[in-house]
């Protein structure tokens, strides 16, 4: 499995044992606001969990952990993965709270995008976020995908926005990989 390094971060697979302090951030009310955070129980982060890894072993690529390098802390997840049965690949990403509005989610998510349209061969990704999720939105927007529809995923309304390769402005700095 590969790892993908950005300026301040390391995006790595999740692994089994990541179990428990993957619950750790997910059991914080202010991390799973806008990801449906009353179905954020042990059995369904491990749930989620194998789906990650499983992705990897499916398609190449998946969720990973966001570490931050200097501390080597979890801080997050982001990564491609499938939205539901939808047949497309979504970027996504969750933070804990002391590491919001300082980029993460811009630097992680603008390698998974420049990873996908790379290397994958994907054609096209598309991100999703709740209307409240202000935050979330703005980084799509950033990474410069554009609002579709409004659309019903993971049980919420959600806001969908995309990105096709040819639109994607990728900026060679975004990250490094590892194998």
């Amino acid at each position: 499995m590969f790892e993908i390094e950005t300026a301040r971060l390391r995006l790595r697979p999740f692994a089994p044992d990541d179990l428990d302090a993957l619950v750790a951030l997910r059991s914080r009310a202010e991390v799973v606001q806008y990801i449906g955070g009353a179905t954020q129980t042990r059995e369904f982060i491990e749930q989620r969990l194998r789906f990650y890894i499983s992705c990897y072993e499916q398609y190449g690529f998946g969720m990973s952990g966001v570490v931050q390098k200097p501390d080597r802390k979890l801080i997050g997840w982001c990564g491609l993965q499938p939205l539901e049965d939808s047949g497309e690949i979504e970027v996504g990403y969750g933070f804990d709270k002391p590491y919001w509005r300082q980029g993460f989610a811009f630097e992680a998510a603008a390698a998974w995008l420049k990873y996908g349209f790379e290397h994958a061969g994907l054609k096209r990704i598309v991100a999703v976020t709740m209307p409240e999720n202000e935050g979330s939105w703005r980084v799509m927007e950033k990474l410069g995908m554009h609002f579709e529809k409004r659309a019903r995923h993971y049980n919420l309304e959600c806001l969908f926005y995309a990105i096709a390769r040819e639109e994607f402005q990728p900026n060679n700095s975004f990250y490094a990989l590892h194998n």
